[in-house]
């Protein structure tokens, strides 16, 4: 666990480890379900964290930041592997190849949400699984709410066909 000098963030008297201890498995979740690996998941949300304390006075909404943090850095992380993958399948095949699914727990839905286009596959992670409002969704993706509800009903209907779901009446 990352130690600190018990500081709080702008405008809140939550110290950093408190939030860091409230908030850590709900990030470490939604960095697997944009990553699709456990290692790496702990490994962003360590990461989202330590930059959090760095500018721990600064910060006003951390569960916010911190969750910006992280799917910023799962796109980047999930970039640059596929820019690994290509290059060393072309120096050892002398060939292009397409970068294999990348999954610890090849799960129908979490791989279903991790061949979303990016800021789907985001937002489906933020509301379903780290159970945030549009809101929140909203502000932690820096867009519109409408931009938020269209991502969510356009990569639920994808997700519905992929996984081919009858859709709920509810």
């Amino acid at each position: 666990m990352l130690g600190g000098g018990g500081y709080a963030a702008v405008g809140s008297s939550e110290t950093f480890e408190e939030f860091y201890a409230r908030e850590f498995p709900a990030v470490v979740g939604l960095a697997f379900a944009l990553s699709g690996s456990r290692t790496a998941s702990e490994d962003l949300a360590q990461e989202a964290f330590l930059a959090a304390h760095r500018s721990w006075d600064r910060v006003d909404r951390p569960d916010v930041w911190v969750r910006r943090v992280v799917s910023n850095m799962s796109t980047s992380m999930l970039r640059r592997r596929y820019a690994e993958a290509r290059a060393i399948a072309r120096l050892a095949l002398g060939t292009r190849m397409t970068m294999p699914e990348l999954s610890a727990d090849d799960t129908e839905f979490l791989a279903a949400v991790r061949s979303l286009p990016r800021r789907q596959a985001q937002a489906i992670a933020l509301r379903y699984l780290d159970d945030r409002p549009v809101a929140e969704i909203a502000e932690i993706l820096g867009t519109a709410e409408g931009t938020v509800k269209k991502h969510l009903h356009e990569g639920r209907q994808t997700i519905i066909r992929r996984l081919r779901l009858e859709e709920d009446a509810t």
